[in-house]
């Protein structure tokens, strides 16, 4: 079942969070662009209030709140109706999938990447952003996660497991990116900062591939 209450209630206050704290939101889309590969038909899965989908250009995206997929529509994005682990689109119809601070979210991960494996073209990418709880950052998310609204719901990763989560799914060529690096980031003025890899940064970014031919997600 989709954890949409804390985002139906609180949607204008979610999404307000990226205008706050733009430096960090600005680190983590940048984590994002790093890897992002070519595409000509993106989605994301769980697209919220389109903060990341329409600066990257994604203009159809899945969300099973009502209230953020009224904002994201009021930024020009198609929003369609569903949840992660179930999408309602055939097999190979995109060459992108973008998920981020999704995971974090959903009632089964595997089952979450095993779809957007299917709906991946063969060759396609996935782009993942999370939260990963295993660095120093990231554990203090975890300690404080009863006191916010939208995060008492959500169950951190690891960047470990995400990546065991997406071989699993049946994706290769696994890369990754890191950022926000300190609290700092929140009031720096500098360019984002985007490293390659996993383990410092709390915001991290992986892109798998999947394979050509007969290539298919494990059952």
């Amino acid at each position: 079942m989709a954890r949409t209450g804390p985002f139906d209630i609180r949607a204008v206050e979610y999404d307000r969070w990226f205008d706050e704290h733009r430096a960090i939101y600005l680190s983590e889309l940048e984590a994002v662009r790093a890897l992002l590969p070519a595409h000509s038909r993106p989605i994301e899965v769980g697209v919220g209030t389109g903060r990341f989908a329409q600066p990257l250009g994604i203009a159809l995206g899945v969300e099973p709140s009502e209230a953020m997929r009224d904002i994201a529509r009021s930024r020009g994005i198609e929003v369609v109706d569903a949840v992660a682990e179930d999408l309602p689109f055939g097999d190979a119809s995109f060459d992108l999938v973008l998920i981020v601070t999704t995971i974090c979210f959903v009632d089964d991960v595997d089952r979450t990447l095993k779809e957007a494996h299917r709906v991946l073209a063969d060759g396609g990418h996935i782009v993942v952003g999370f939260l990963d709880r295993e660095t120093e950052l990231g554990r203090q998310y975890e300690a404080r996660k009863s006191d916010s609204e939208f995060y008492s719901v959500a169950r951190f990763y690891s960047s470990a497991e995400v990546l065991g989560a997406l071989e699993r799914a049946g994706f290769g060529e696994l890369a990754s990116a890191q950022a926000v690096f300190s609290p700092a980031t929140d009031s720096e003025e500098s360019p984002p900062t985007v490293e390659s890899g996993h383990g410092a940064g709390l915001f991290v970014v992986v892109r798998g591939r999947k394979g050509a031919g007969d290539a298919r997600a494990p059952n």
